[in-house]
């Protein structure tokens, strides 16, 4: 089984054409050569001399004539960020700072608001905030359009460009102004950063014998972190499971390795995902190993329009293999893979080098993980019992119960207990998903009868 690794590693074939772009520009003599190439002429990989000599007069005219003098280091290196950007909203370009920001990101520890944003229409789109962070209590939503932050436009800036300005000293304020569809006109923002110290993993018990675990993101240790909680849940239930919740809504994903060990808690044998690139190291594939922690326990996977990239890995792998049933929204159609690129000790490149499919072949990219039942997100609230209403133990001379037992209220109250009271009045998915495995247990009861 290949393992994809994450560790920066550099790719010849990956640099060759910037490698010739830069020894052009360092002898611009070279460009200036009388001899020409047709399209049809010049060899496979040869860079368009036109092109390049566009190139070297573009930067030769932004030197001489910009309004502020800019060092030659500074405009190549906007010239690879923009040469990244214009491929994709995922490719980018990464100095000192963007580099460890990313690493931060992936070990699950840095400053600012928490969450995950992209590129649209030259604006910077909500993918999801981070599950208790000062953007999630804030009441940012997947699908929010940000196009100011500190009153500063964003138009035309890139996703991490403005991660950048929303990271800073634990305690201070950004303002962030955003668009949201059925709201009539922008609106302000103002929240204090913090230190974001995200929780991977986070479980409880429904009701007993109903399991809720939640994925905020996917990091490195995300599989065995899900392992445990199911064992934890277990000496919690002090009974085999009757049911999982596996939470992935508002997940923007992570680590690919990490998507890869949470199938292999539910599924024993069989393909969970494998890329395709242009690249033969890209051609990866992963499969499920023996060891199932989560045995054949009844599984619903929670998503929405905020899940994304691993949290698509996971639910599609567990939707092909018929392991679970995909409950809630469309999610977001993030299909493809980024390998970090070293240019130097210091910068380096995320490049999408391959698109990722499901075991039943899907690709994801753009299209999303159809759940199996869509539900929308809604609030459901009980209504009071209403005067007047009365059973047959109320009426005068009722007969007693056979068995000489009596329900109390006290027993009725244990039947719902508080976390199943917030889940049926503040989550309806949840609610669903619980109702389902309930539904499971009760047809299986009947086939064992």
């Amino acid at each position: 089984m290949r393992r994809l690794s994450f560790k920066p590693t550099t790719h010849a074939a990956v640099f060759m054409p910037t490698l010739m772009l830069l020894i052009l520009l360092a002898f611009p003599a070279v460009a200036q050569q009388p001899a020409q190439l047709s399209e049809t002429t010049r060899p496979t990989g040869q860079l368009p001399l036109d092109e390049v000599r566009m190139f070297t007069e573009a930067l030769d005219r932004i030197r001489m004539s910009y309004v502020e003098d800019i060092d030659d280091k500074t405009l190549l290196e906007h010239a690879i960020r923009g040469m990244l950007s214009g491929l994709d909203p995922h490719s980018s370009y990464l100095d000192t700072s963007d580099y460890e920001n990313l690493q931060e990101t992936t070990t699950g520890e840095f400053g600012g608001l928490g969450v995950e944003v992209g590129q649209e229409n030259g604006y910077i789109r909500v993918i999801s905030p981070i599950d208790d962070t000062p953007a999630a209590r804030a009441g940012i939503q997947p699908g929010d359009l940000i196009i100011q932050i500190d009153h500063k436009p964003l138009q035309q800036m890139l996703p991490e460009e403005a991660a950048q300005m929303m990271r800073g000293e634990p305690g201070t304020d950004v303002t962030i102004t955003i668009v949201r569809e059925n709201e009539p006109e922008p609106f302000d923002l103002t929240i204090t950063r913090e230190v974001i110290a995200v929780a991977s993993v986070r479980q409880r018990l429904l009701e007993p014998g109903y399991a809720y675990i939640r994925l905020a993101q996917f990091r490195v240790n995300t599989g065995d972190e899900l392992v445990e909680a199911i064992e934890s849940l277990r000496e919690e239930n002090g009974d085999e499971l009757k049911g999982i919740v596996l939470d992935l809504r508002n997940n923007p994903g992570g680590v690919l390795q990490a998507s890869v060990g949470v199938v292999d808690a539910f599924i024993s044998e069989g393909r969970i995902v494998y890329t395709k690139g242009r690249l033969t190291e890209a051609d990866l594939e992963f499969e499920a190993t023996s060891n199932t922690p989560a045995g054949d326990i009844p599984l619903v996977v929670l998503i929405n329009e905020g899940s994304a990239s691993a949290s698509e890995i996971v639910a599609g792998a567990l939707q092909d293999h018929g392991r679970a049933v995909v409950m809630g929204r469309r999610s977001f159609g993030k299909g493809s893979v980024q390998t970090v690129l070293p240019l130097s000790e210091e910068r380096a490149i995320k490049l999408t080098t391959s698109l990722y499919f499901t075991p039943g072949g899907r690709s994801i990219q753009a299209q999303g993980i159809i759940p199996d039942i869509v539900v929308d997100e809604a609030l459901v609230t009980r209504r009071n019992a209403r005067i007047g209403m009365y059973s047959e133990a109320d009426l005068a001379g009722h007969l007693e119960n056979g068995d000489g037992s009596e329900a109390t209220d006290a027993d009725v109250a244990r039947q719902a207990s508080t976390s199943a009271e917030e889940v049926l009045v503040s989550d309806y998915p949840l609610n669903e998903a619980l109702n389902l495995l309930k539904g499971f247990n009760t047809l299986s009861g009947m086939k064992r009868m």
